[in-house]
This record gives C-alpha cells, structure tokens and sequence, in this order.
C-alpha cells in the first residue's frame, strides 16, 4: 500500500490506519447521535451531501475501507510509487531522463545571461564583472536551490507540481473552491491526508477558518491561481524563442558572413522541428536527449575550468556578497536595471516544479545539487574570467569564451541543448493545462497519454501547435536578444511571484510552520522577486507587452471559463427537480419504463438534474432503470481505483434509480472505453446492492430523521464493523419487514415485532436481494444508452450587457469548440442519445 506524506513535513499514513478527518458539524453531527448509543467502539466520518458549511471539529475515523470497492477496477500497482522499487540501471535511466526534460530550461542560461546583463550595464572596469558575476552566483544559489529545490518541491501534490497542483493542495485542506460541488465523502478518500491535532494545527484552523469565510478571499485566490497559469503558458511561448535564437545567434561569432535574417530562418527551421517530435512522449525524448544535455553541463564545467585557469581566477572573488553592493554603488540606475537580464541565470526554476509530476521529488533535488548547480556556477565563473580581459566580447559572452578548436562541437550541443530546455518548458505547460482542466479553469481538450507506464507523462495537440505558431510570430517580429529576454524575465517572474504567495498559504494551511519562517520565506524571495520584476517592468515599451498581451489573453480564456462552468453548476442546482415531484410521478414516473439501463451523464453530485425532467417529457419511454453519473474531479492528483465510484440510491427501491459518482483526480486517466466502463460501474453497483443487502442488520429503526439524499425521509445510514459506512435510501423495515435487529437494539417497536412473527426476515430480504439483481442483469442485457444532457446557458435579457457579451458570446464560442466529456468514452451513436437545454443564468 502506497504512502502519503512528505516524510520532514510530518509522519506518512497508511491509508488502511485510521486517521484525523474534518467533520461538519451540522452535517454529520445527527447521522452520529443516530448510532452513537449502540456504536460507541467505531469511530468514523459519516457521508453526507448538505452543502452547507458548518463547524468543523477533527474525529478520529476507523480503518480507510471504502464501502465501495469495485474488486474488478483494481490495477496492479495503480497506487504504488512509480519511482520506488526500481534497480540501480533504472536509476541510471531516470536520471538521464530528469536531465533531458526537467533541467534543460535552467541548463541553457549561460548561453545568454551575461549577453543581456552587459547590454543593460555596460563594463567599465573589472570590478563590474566581479559584481554582475556574484549578483548572478547568489541569485542562482536563492532562486533555484534555496526556494524551488529545497523548499518549494515538498510542496508538490502528490508527486504533482505546478501552480495549479498548490491551487489543489489548498482546496483539499480548505474549502476555497467556488465551484460548489464538494462534499464531505470526498475527504475519505486516502489522498486527503491531515495532520493529527496539535498547537500549530489550532493556528492552521483560525486561519483556515478566515479563508473560507470570505468570499473576497476566494476569488483573490482563484485569480492569482490564473495569473499564474496564464503566464506559464506564455512562458511555454518564450522559452522556445529566447533558448534558440541565443544559441543559433553563435553563428555570428563562428561564421562572419552571416546575417541576422539567416539566424532568424535557422531558428525559425529549428522551432518547427522541436514541435513536431514533441508527440513522441517525454519517456522516449526524455532518454534520447539526456546524455546530449549530460554533455551540455560537462561541456559547461569543462570551459569553465578552462577559462579560469587560462584567464584570471581573481573572479572566485564574486562568492562575497559585498561585491554586489560595490556594484550597485557605481552604477546604480544600469545595475538596477542588469537586474532583468540577470533574473535569466534562474529561468526554467518553476519548469522543474511543474515538470516534477515526472520524476521523484529525491532524483531532482540530488541531479540539480550535484550536478546541475556545480556546473553552472563553474560556467559563469569561466565566462567571468574571460571577460576580464576581453571586455568588447561582454554582447557575445559565452559563445566567445569558447576556446577557438571546441567552438563548434560546442556550438552543436549548445543548439541541441536549447531545443532541450524548450521541450522542458512545454512539457511543463502540458501538465499545467492538464491540471487547470481537471480543476474547472481550463476549456477541454484533447490529451494524449504519450507512456503506458508514467500516466503523467502527456502531450496536448492543439496547445503545442499554439505554442508554435506564437513562437514564430516572436521570433520573427522580435529577433532581438534584449527584447525577447525583457519578456521571458515578465513571464518567468509573474510565475515566481505566484508560486511564493501559493507556497505560503501551503506553509500555514498545511505545513503549520512556524510564522517567523513563513514571514521570512515570503519577505526574502517575494521581495526579492519585485525587484526583479520593477527591473523588466521598465522595458515593456520595447516590445515585451507582447508577452503581457498573450498573458491577459490566457488569463481571461480561464476566467470566462470558469466563470461559465460556475454560473452553469449554480443554475442546475437551483433547477433540480423535487423529491414531492418524482413521489407524483410514481414508480413509473408518468410514462413507460422500457427495458433497459439509461446512464444520464450530468454534473450534480446531489438531488435530480432538470434535464432528466427535459427527458421525461421528450422520450417516449424511459429505462427500466436510470442511473444518474457525475464525473467529477476532486482536488487530489489520483483517486485509488477501489475508492473510484461512490454510489447511492435515489427515491425508493421500486423507482430503480440510483447516484453514481465517478471521482477522479487531475492526474487520473480515463482510457476506458464504453464496454470496459459499463462493465465496471454494473459490477460496482451489484457490490453495492449485497453489501447494502448484508449490512440491514446493523440498521436502527424507529428513526424518521436519518441522513437522505434531498431529504428522503426513508433513508438509512449504516455503520459496518470494520468502519465503513454505507447510505441506503430504502424503507428496509417497512417493505421487507426485516426484524433482524441486533441484540443492542433497544427501541424496537410493536409493529416491528409483529412482523417478525409473520415471515421469516433473512428468507425475505435474500428472495429481494436476488429479484434485484436479477432486474439489474435483465436490464443490462437488454442494452445501455447514454442519456447525455447539453445544458447551454444564456444571459438574462435584463442582465448587464457585460455579462451578456462573456456568457452569450465568449463563453458560449469555447463551450462550442472544447472537448465534450463524453468524448473520452468513445460511445458509438446507437448508443447515445442527446437532449439540448438552455439555462437562463
């Protein structure tokens, strides 16, 4: 069984130990005392589907066995670390491949850094190079090793990292999500790991408590999680463009003759063939490009040593902070300046983040401290001390500090490097898009899955051809070095700024670190990083608004579809239909039940979705039997295969309607076809039913006031002994007259026993138990059809006419282009039926 938890942050937890779990109150605090006179010995979290907040008090739950296992969806290995277990080759094969996808962005800095540093505040003495050197040394020692590597990496989701992977962190452990589609059985799944009560925990919760109260708060949170996004996608744009064109800009010191337009259709050339090898997957590139980029950190120590020993060895000099001090003395305005050319040396920090989902948290920090770090310290510290005696060569640093007989080997790998570091980047792009999807803030799309073995591991289309074509136009449109690093440092630095504010919600939400830490983690590096970005700031009106422009563009994609999604959920929710309606209806529900099974696809996790109303009054007939599914993502990178559905039964026994809830997580994958996947949810509803079936005896009659979905007033929550807990919406005792009570039962009532004088309640209940099940496979047999609902929704005609132009026009135009959900099924059209409804939002 897999573990959960970071082992520095706290201890790992079993999901089969018990555990400490939020409880609601006024949820859950009825469906307890209903039990708690015959149950005291078991301690668990009942399900519950109110949707209102209530107080939350921390209760020690019983052992982590869903009471929905699906035996038939169980995968080997589905929750075992992809990275534990493996031999000393495979390690040798990982390491390689975190070189060639996570490092390459990182990895290709010296070959412009000093180039635009010195453009900004020309050398005028050897002092200056010292102090631009140690102004670069410490920022890579801050930046990338303090914050990202030893720091921001445990805060991965799951393995998973990126902005939205810290968004999901905090939504798992607060309630800030405005999508009001949770509910407390999400929290049983065993990725929600909490931590057992303590000091730290009580500060956590005042401050947990803050956050959920505020609306404000929220959307605060929500649009720093967009900005973020958006700006990793346009990072996903400029890294291509600054990574190439500096490293095909090396011709101009190896080859006279050339001219900027040869260097710029080079690069052009170069980025069309990036792009279109990327759908060969990061397992297949990953292990090709690894020893080239190998050879690329050697080649960088290797010239590094060299220069230093040929030139000057003064430079070591530079690890004395004071010279960054001396440097802003004598130039003051031109260093502050250099600031946005030397925020470069740590571009490709947030790509080992978000690329983290792709190997282990230990294979990165080691690859990068032992590796990574010594051989681009070593690089600039040799470019420095060829510098001090070449000073004209500052526009041209790397490329001319190659010794002459290794320039063009040096060349050649420096130009495979560069496309290595642009795959890094869009890589990381994937797997942002990827989770911003499954969270509700992105508009699907088509996701290949490029590795059987690493589910993470993806590629996306319609996204890499967008970062292509955007990238042409800016390298074509903007071909100068200086321009196109002002926009990479915007990009990178809106990124940084993002993931410090997420990180230190992480730090106090989740970690419970101690407040002078959080203060001084967030003072140093966001201050740090709005210095930084006043420097780039000031160079927008060269040309780097371009890359402004295509943030906002990104961010208010994400806005207008999260605003939709929102105000589409709201509207279905306040349009569901009525339990009063569906008792008139009567088990036929006013027309014919034909044969058969319909799974009616919506987003309601709780009540009966309007269009299934829309249905009753189209169809001539409906099925037999209806289940109503929801796939929904929770906020958890991967939702356990046995903790995959969640079934309930909706009205009474003879309406055969029941609630599946299908959870996944943002890194799941749903590869199953429509077969596979019938097959799975009838074999998970049987277990259902004889569990639901063998659990009647722990059930307590008398109670009117039980837990029901809607407020059914027949239905029963039940406690097993090994702490599951199971929600039935069946009148048990009135229609199967079961009077197996257990021998704790105190308030048995008159009726009760008399019934158990008239018939034998165990023949009984076995006799239905098998009519059931019987109905089930007859209706399977006779076929399945997907009832899949389209709800469109329209601006009221009094709304204000900026709603009108988001909902009706640019809402509506991504609803129309996206990937619909039931795509991933692949369902033939004989057995798909669709019905259209509009919401009036």
């Amino acid at each position: 069984m897999a573990e959960y938890g970071d082992p520095e942050r706290g201890s790992s937890m079993d999901s089969t130990e018990s555990r400490w779990v939020f409880q609601e109150d006024e949820d859950d605090a009825s469906e307890i005392d209903e039990f708690e006179a015959d149950l005291r010995h078991h301690h668990s979290v009942l399900d519950s589907e109110d949707e209102d907040n209530g107080e939350q008090r921390l209760v020690r739950t019983g052992p982590r066995i869903d009471s929905f296992d699906v035996e038939a969806l169980e995968v080997p290995g589905v929750q075992r670390n992809e990275f534990e277990d493996v031999n000393m080759g495979k390690r040798i094969i990982l390491a390689f491949q975190t070189l060639g996808v996570v490092f390459g962005d990182v990895g290709t800095s010296p070959l412009y850094t000093f180039s635009v540093m010195f453009r900004k505040a020309p050398i005028n003495d050897n002092e200056d190079i010292i102090g631009a050197l140690s102004l670069v040394l410490y920022t890579l020692l801050l930046i990338p090793l303090v914050k990202y590597v030893l720091v921001v990496l445990w805060a991965n989701d799951d393995g998973e990292g990126g902005t939205f992977a810290l968004y999901s962190l905090i939504c798992r452990n607060a309630k800030v999500s405005l999508l009001p589609n949770q509910l407390p059985s999400d929290a049983r799944i065993s990725g929600f790991r909490l931590k057992v009560p303590s000091p730290e925990l009580e500060r956590s919760l005042k401050f947990k408590e803050r956050l959920e109260s505020s609306v404000t708060l929220k959307k605060i949170l929500l649009l720093l999680v967009l900005a973020g996004t958006s700006m990793v996608i346009a990072n996903g744009v400029v890294t291509p463009a600054m990574s190439v064109l500096s490293s095909v800009n090396g011709l101009r010191v190896g080859v006279d003759a050339i001219e900027q337009d040869e260097v710029v259709m080079i690069s052009v050339t170069c980025l069309i063939i990036l792009f279109s090898v990327q759908k060969y997957g990061t397992s297949k590139m990953g292990l090709a490009v690894g020893p080239a980029l190998f050879i690329w950190f050697c080649s960088l120590a290797g010239i590094g040593i060299y220069n230093l020993v040929t030139y000057d060895t003064s430079v070591l000099r530079a690890f004395n902070p004071i010279h960054i001090y001396y440097f802003f003395a004598r130039n003051s305005t031109k260093a502050w300046y250099s600031l946005g050319g030397c925020i470069l040396c740590a571009t490709g920090s947030e790509a080992m983040f978000a690329d983290l989902c792709y190997f282990s948290v230990r294979s990165v920090q080691l690859t990068f401290v032992f590796l990574v770090l010594p051989c681009l310290l070593l690089g600039y510290l040799g470019q420095a001390a060829y510098l001090m005696e070449n000073h004209a060569d500052a526009g041209q640093a790397f490329f001319s500090s190659v010794p002459r007989g290794a320039f063009w080997p040096t060349f050649l790998i420096a130009l495979v490097a560069a496309l290595i570091a642009s795959r890094a980047m869009t890589t990381a792009t994937f797997s942002c898009i990827k989770q911003s999807t499954a969270l509700g803030c992105f508009p699907r799309l088509k996701i290949v899955h490029t590795s059987r073995k690493f589910m993470g591991q993806i590629y996306i289309p319609v996204i890499n051809w967008f970062l292509l074509v955007v990238s042409l136009v800016f390298v074509c449109s903007i071909s100068n070095i200086d321009e196109i690093g002002n926009a990479y440092g915007i990009a990178e630095l809106g990124v940084m700024m993002m993931t410090t504010i997420l990180v230190t919600l992480v730090m106090v939400l989740i970690w419970q670190t101690h407040i002078i830490i959080v203060l001084s983690f967030v003072v140093v590096f966001l201050g740090l990083e709005l210095a930084f970005f006043s420097s780039v700031l000031c160079s927008i009106p060269d040309g780097s608004w371009i890359i402004l422009v295509l943030g906002i563009i990104n961010f208010f994609i994400m806005f207008v579809w999260n605003y939709g999604s929102k105000l589409k959920y709201e509207t279905e929710v306040k349009q569901k239909l009525s339990m009063d309606l569906m008792r008139e209806l009567g088990s036929n529900l006013g027309t014919i039940r034909a044969p058969g099974i319909g799974l009616l696809y919506n987003e309601l996790v709780k009540g009966i979705p309007g269009i299934f109303g829309h249905f009753l009054t189209t169809l001539p007939a409906i099925h037999s039997m209806i289940i109503f599914v929801s796939i929904k993502y929770v906020p958890v990178s991967m939702v356990p295969q046995s903790e995959r559905f969640l079934f309930r039964r909706v009205c009474q026994k003879s309406y055969h309607i029941f609630r599946c809830i299908a959870r996944y997580g943002y890194k799941d994958v749903r590869k199953e076809n429509h077969q596979t996947f019938e097959q799975l949810l009838m074999e998970s509803l049987e277990k259902f039913i004889r569990r639901e079936a063998q659990e009647r005896s722990l059930e307590s009659d008398g109670d009117d006031d039980s837990d029901s979905e809607d407020d059914y007033s027949a239905s029963r929550v039940l406690i097993a002994p090994n702490g599951s807990v199971y929600s039935l919406g069946v009148p048990l005792l009135a229609e199967f007259n079961d009077t197996n009570i257990p021998t704790f039962e105190a308030s048995t009532s008159e009726e009760v026993a008399s019934a158990s004088s008239n018939n034998p309640p165990v023949l009984d209940a076995e006799q239905s138990l098998e009519r059931e099940l019987s109905f089930i496979r007859k209706a399977k047999e006779s076929g399945v059809v997907y009832l899949v609902g389209h709800g469109d929704i329209r601006a009221r005609k009094d709304s204000w006419f900026l709603k009108k132009l988001v909902i009706n026009y640019f809402y509506a135009f991504l609803r129309k282009n996206c990937r619909r959900g039931i795509a991933n099924l692949s369902v033939p059209h004989s057995n798909l039926m669709q019905v259209g409804m509009t919401y009036m939002v």
